[in-house]
């Protein structure tokens, strides 16, 4: 499929200075956010849980602040997964500019340089992406425990399915516009979605997902060019 050609072409330029540079901020910027948001739960665990809690025939036990901040980081290990997904994609949005210009710049020389998208613009968009994505999967959570082992298929779906859209958007809007590429989105939106969900797919696993959406925006920017000229 020509969609794993894109992938692979993404990946060759994986050692790419500017795509190393994206991935160490938005490692940095990730982890600071995770250990940020854990030391928000440990306080407020340590402010609402009492010392010691009297349980009948037995008396006053206490431990249970230590208890609850244990099972607190198991918690925070577990939800990473699916908030890695929109952090990951947060950060990512941010730097897309640095990205796309070096995937230009090495396998479309010839392309008439665009103006960069202002950084304001680029927050936006990206918070965005960020604010539909934890809907989405705060939706799929729902959905989740009826699909049973299927649950893995709905996680890649939904995300696909916004990752293809917003990314694919956002590379191509560089070029078209932003109803330019909202009109050739739609004319590929299953080749798009695909891309999204192979691209999902990865995000779920731990650290993995901090690399994966430099190297989505990357097979984006490749799907853009392969799709736009073939208009």
């Amino acid at each position: 499929m020509k969609i794993f050609g894109d992938f692979s072409r993404a990946l060759s330029q994986l050692g790419d200075p500017r795509f190393l540079r994206v991935v160490a901020l938005g490692l940095g910027l990730s982890l600071a956010l995770l250990i940020g948001a854990y030391a928000g739960l440990l306080l407020l665990i340590d402010w609402l849980a009492p010392a010691t809690v009297d349980i009948p025939f037995v008396g006053p036990v206490g431990g249970l602040e230590t208890l609850l901040s244990v099972g607190s980081f198991f918690l925070m290990i577990g939800l990473s997964i699916f908030l890695m997904v929109p952090v990951a994609a947060l950060f990512s949005g941010l730097f897309l500019e640095d990205v796309v210009q070096a995937v230009e710049e090495r396998h479309y020389p010839s392309e008439p340089a665009v103006t960069p998208v202002k950084l304001a613009d680029s927050l936006i968009d990206a918070l965005n992406l960020f604010g539909l994505l934890i809907l989405a999967n705060a939706f799929a959570l729902i959905l989740y425990f009826f699909a049973g082992p299927f649950s893995p298929l709905v996680f890649w779906a939904v995300n696909g399915l916004l990752l293809g859209r917003e990314y694919f958007t956002l590379v191509a809007m560089r070029r078209l516009g932003r109803q330019g590429a909202k009109a050739l989105r739609g004319r590929h939106a299953g080749q798009i979605w695909l891309a999204g969900a192979l691209m999902a797919a990865p995000l779920s696993i731990p650290l993995v997902n901090l690399i994966v959406p430099v190297l989505g925006v990357a097979t984006f920017t490749h799907l853009f060019h392969r799709l736009n000229r073939a208009q």
